[in-house]
């Protein structure tokens, strides 16, 4: 039911999931009661979040993000401190709880959590930049935020000191780093024995491998086995370890069964008396907490980064708080209860209140949000990572496009990787290889090596079992007595030397004509939607374009004109730019809304 109505309304799956263990609870129908579970819950849910963490980890490969690595180490350690600060403050003083109860709420919902942001940024896939700083951002503070919310839980049942608090935390961090790593290694080294490894065996060592990590950080160090499984699952994504793409897909099938079932146990806990009995004071902590906190944190934490502004924004809004703050406040509402210790029933509603409100509110919207704000470029697939290749990703990437590259040469992918442009290593007439590079989500394909038949072959790939249409591909040939093969099976394609041969041809005796060959590599030619009512209405002379640009024609429905100063542009008229150093990007930006 859930699957289905996330397809149909285009919204995380996670949002129908709550509102199903919600109806199903004891709450409305009594159709699903945790309790059956007994004390065997915490264990379950301990387990099921050990896995989804891991996966989360696995997504993300650190050689392709240097560009937002800074970002995201203030947003996991400056950011969750402000979040942490700012909420404590807010719900004590709002709602008039003791600090360290407030304290303990504010560490647990620091963070942001991964079993939303995964599902949402690959359903709305927002640019390059956003998605990981995003995805890499909600790995590791959830790992942050259990071991903060743990050393608050241990100073209100303990009391620890100054010292003891600072080895609490260095201590944890010490255990999941190395356990997250040794897990990495002996996976990496167990799976280059490629000829004695079967696809059956690669699923059943991963997955007892990530439950393992975590039970054994958990016995040497408490709240640190999240931290280690994250750090296990980075580290797999960040290496070439074989078999790579047989555990990304395992795995993809074991968390949608685990979320599926913890979000529907989670959602029935829910008692509608404990959100009553917090008041409307709760709700605007809450939104206090995604609409002021969440952005301040953010654009501290992001000062002098590369992202735009609108980046920025998308990411303070994309702030869902997921799986982990949840299970742990259960948990320590448990310990607490056994303890005597007055408020447990406090953390649990205002915990679960959070993760309602925010999932709701980013599954319904985000996708709304990133096409207003403009954070959702093309997908870009290029086949062959040589010099053309690498040159046209290159300039994809400049124009703000997701783009990647598969290529058959480790060389030429630690080339493009050293770039910050993303490249998959494998043969692209493996359709397992193409899936891997996102060619089912992606809107163009190019094929670029210097083999006729691998661009042929990927180009009725991508034709025949991806449904892309004809004007979505374009190849290159390198010999031109096969230009007709590619063309009549209608595949737009041009041949380099016959391209040259043309533009040389007329560029002897009419070097005005061709002039715009000329203009240097750090020039653009770009085709812009007219959207901004403020350009819509008003002539060409009328605007006050950058210098080095020009306007080349105005197409409009089936006609085409060529651009001059009395020319009014209309709504959604398609308009040919082109210029140098970024005037022609300025445009664009003038240009759509």
């Amino acid at each position: 039911m859930a699957y289905t109505l996330s397809k149909s309304f285009h919204i995380p799956i996670i949002v129908f999931l709550l509102l199903e263990g919600i109806i199903a609870g004891p709450e409305i129908l009594n159709m699903l009661d945790p309790n059956v579970f007994g004390d065997g819950l915490t264990v379950i849910v301990s387990l099921s979040v050990a896995i989804i963490v891991f996966d989360g980890g696995l997504h993300i490969d650190l050689r392709h993000i240097r560009t937002v690595q800074q970002s995201v180490l203030r947003l996991i350690s400056v950011g969750v401190l402000i979040t942490f600060i700012l909420t404590t403050f807010v719900t004590h003083v709002l709602l008039g709880v003791p600090l360290a109860l407030a304290a303990l709420f504010g560490a647990l919902i620091s963070a942001t959590g991964p079993t939303v942001i995964t599902p949402m940024v690959k359903q709305v896939r927002p640019n390059h930049k956003v998605s990981k700083v995003l995805e890499l951002e909600g790995v590791l503070n959830d790992a942050g935020s259990v071991i903060l919310a743990a050393l608050i839980f241990e100073w209100i049942v303990s009391q620890l000191s100054g010292f003891e608090v600072v080895s609490f935390i260095i201590f944890r961090i010490f255990i999941g780093v190395l356990f997250g790593v040794s897990s990495g290694f002996l996976l990496s080294r167990f799976l280059s024995m490629e000829s004695l490894i079967s696809d059956q065996t690669t699923r059943i060592v991963t997955i007892t491998m990530v439950l393992a990590t975590f039970v054994i950080a958990e016995i040497f160090g408490n709240e640190s086995g999240i931290m280690a499984v994250a750090i296990f699952g980075i580290y797999v994504g960040s290496s070439n370890v074989p078999n790579k793409p047989v555990i990304k897909e395992f795995k993809a099938d074991i968390v949608i069964i685990l979320l599926s079932f913890i979000f529907l146990i989670l959602a029935s806990m829910l008692r509608f008396e404990d959100v009553a009995n917090i008041g409307f004071k709760g709700f605007a902590i809450v939104f206090l907490l995604m609409f002021f906190i969440r952005p301040i944190a953010v654009f501290i934490s992001t000062f002098k980064s590369k992202l735009s502004l609108n980046d920025k924004l998308f990411i303070s809004f994309t702030g869902p708080r997921g799986i982990v703050p949840a299970s742990i406040a259960t948990y320590f509402t448990i310990k607490l209860n056994n303890m005597g210790i007055i408020g447990g029933e406090f953390l649990v509603g205002l915990v679960f209140l959070a993760v309602i409100i925010t999932v709701v509110t980013t599954g319904f919207l985000s996708k709304r949000v990133a096409k207003f704000l403009g954070v959702i470029p093309m997908e870009i697939l290029v086949i062959g990572g040589g010099e053309v290749g690498a040159i046209l990703a290159e300039r994809f990437e400049k124009r703000g496009e997701n783009v990647i590259v598969v290529d058959s040469s480790e060389e030429n992918c630690s080339k493009l990787i050293k770039s910050d442009i993303r490249a998959i290593h494998g043969d692209a007439e493996d359709v397992k290889v193409l899936k891997e590079a996102g060619i089912e989500n992606a809107k163009y394909v190019v094929a670029t090596t210097d083999q006729d038949n691998t661009n042929l072959l990927v180009a009725q790939i991508a034709k025949t079992k991806f449904g892309f249409k004809e004007d979505q591909i374009v190849a290159r040939v390198n010999n031109i007595e096969n230009l007709h093969a590619f063309w009549d099976l209608g595949i737009r394609s041009m041949s380099p030397a016959m391209t040259t041969a043309l533009v040389l041809d007329n560029m002897v005796g009419r070097p005005h004509m061709f002039s715009m060959c000329e203009v240097g590599e750090g020039a653009d030619i770009l085709e812009v939607r007219v959207s901004n009512p403020k350009v819509s209405g008003k002539s060409i002379k009328e605007l006050k374009l950058p210098e080095n640009s020009l306007l080349l024609m105005v197409r409009r429905g089936e006609q085409s004109f060529i651009a001059n100063g009395n020319i009014v542009l209309e709504y959604d008229d398609i308009v040919t730019v082109i210029g140098e150093g970024g005037a022609a990007q300025q445009i664009s930006q003038m240009f759509e809304r």
